[in-house]
């Protein structure tokens, strides 16, 4: 049962919570209690409803407990007594100055707790609550704790669904906290999953080889990356590697508390010169230098590392345009259309999801595109007066543009994974079709949620 009211310029909510007595004689009692938070009444739906979803399980640990010891009686008592006892006495004094509510703090341990929750709300956004040193109540709002790199950037719950169900198995995690900090920040009844998890973590990693390192299921691995994103622990990447290509992030904020933490972090090293040198997309391959000592591409990496997770580098991938010329054209009716995809579902086809867990492999994700290909024997027909093209690059450009992998709407990392191909491969298809086939570089869609409102998946 939701309850909502709005006053003037104020939106009341909460959830009102229903409890039996404990008594035995007074069977038929009932209490009713409700913990209302006082909102903006302008505030956003989302905003509203985690208010609502906080006041929930607050409701839900209060009802434990006033059944498990009668908490909640006892704490109203010392309230309500307290307010009174100091009301009456202003009353006799005419120039009482005490506050109730002060004293109130100091008396019972649920006002305490109270106010602990709208202290961490109104700064971090973070609740983390021992009713009664027994219950545990923690709570995230998300449009609050999303806030880290950028202030006034509102993250809802539903673009974080939205960038968990575009989700694939070789995307990546980046912790936002050290390891460490966060296993001892984890309450002793965490689940084993996401200790191990957290303890198998490396930003090089996939999600799948991180399954398979922390000896869980690819869905199990999806779930516990929702719920860490969800926190803002962790955002998505794609793993680190030498082929990786970064740019400045277009609205990064270069703050002086920015500038002194990287300082301290890497001394001897400027901020602003580092981030200079990713003005123009750059990948690591070409910062790494193979005179270099082992510790200098590490600290490159960590550096990286620190960029990223401040949000100050995005990584652009290469999509493939299959645009047909007078030079290569394609026989297919259905391909020739707009140059478009053959199957217009291929992409909810090979969608992964927390609400869709994946359980099929590459091959059999292959097999089910398959499926849905036109039955023709026409190839894409090609002729280049500069040199011959091998026969087997004609047939994997044919295969890769009826899976519809040409369409602009996959890159290269994409590709790379469902088909079992080398980067090298895809390179050298790019190069010998280059009249037909045109690359653009741009972010992913949704890892580009998490730098700006406008993207989209």
């Amino acid at each position: 049962m939701k309850f909502e009211l709005k006053v003037n310029n104020v939106r009341f909510v909460g959830h009102p919570t229903l409890l039996s007595s404990r008594g035995l004689k007074e069977t038929n009692s009932s209490m009713l209690f409700n913990v209302v938070f006082a909102l903006q009444a302008q505030a956003d739906h989302s905003v509203v409803k985690c208010y609502y979803d906080l006041s929930k399980r607050l409701g839900i640990a209060l009802r434990h407990e006033e059944k498990r010891c009668g908490f909640l009686s006892s704490e109203i008592k010392v309230m309500v007594l307290t307010h009174d006892e100091i009301a009456t006495r202003c009353e006799e004094e005419n120039a009482c100055s005490e506050n109730p509510y002060e004293q109130i703090l100091k008396k019972s341990s649920l006002a305490r707790d109270l106010k602990s929750a709208f202290n961490s709300l109104c700064t971090s956004g973070f609740v983390d609550l021992m009713i009664n040193k027994w219950i545990q109540v923690s709570f995230c709002l998300p449009q609050k704790v999303h806030q880290f790199h950028k202030k006034g950037f509102i993250m809802n719950p539903e673009t974080i669904d939205r960038c968990l169900d575009s989700l694939r198995p070789y995307h990546g995690i980046l912790l936002l906290i050290e390891p460490l900090d966060l296993l001892e920040s984890l309450p002793a009844d965490a689940s084993p999953a996401l200790r191990r998890l957290i303890q198998m973590y490396n930003p090089l990693k996939s999600l799948q080889t991180l399954a398979a390192d922390s000896d869980l299921s690819l869905a199990q691995v999806f779930q516990l990356t929702g719920h860490l994103v969800y926190w803002a622990k962790a955002t998505i990447i794609y793993p680190l590697c030498e082929s990786n290509v970064y740019v400045v992030c277009p609205d990064a904020l270069i703050s002086n508390q920015l500038m002194e933490a990287f300082s301290d972090q890497f001394p001897g090293l400027s901020l602003l010169q580092i981030i200079s040198e990713f003005s123009l997309p750059t990948s690591i391959s070409q910062k790494l230098n193979p005179l270099n000592q082992p510790q200098q591409q590490q600290q490159l990496v960590k550096i990286i590392i620190w960029l990223l997770r401040h949000h100050l580098l995005l990584q652009l991938h290469t999509y493939v345009q299959y645009m047909p010329t007078d030079q290569g054209r394609n026989t297919l009716e259905t391909l020739s259309q707009e140059g478009s995809s053959p199957t217009g579902a291929t992409e909810n086809d090979s969608s992964w999801s927390l609400s869709n867990t994946p359980k099929s492999t590459p091959n059999e994700m292959k097999a089910e595109r398959s499926m849905a290909l036109p039955k023709e024997d026409g190839l894409f027909e090609y002729r280049s007066d500069n040199f011959p093209i091998p026969p087997d690059d004609i047939m994997l450009l044919d295969r890769l543009c009826r899976f519809g992998y040409f369409d602009g709407g996959h890159h290269l990392e994409e590709i790379m994974y469902f088909e079992n191909i080398r980067r090298s491969q895809l390179l050298q298809i790019l190069d010998k079709f280059r009249d037909i086939l045109i690359t653009s570089e741009h972010e992913d869609p949704a890892i580009a949620l998490f730098y700006s409102q406008h993207g989209s998946p």
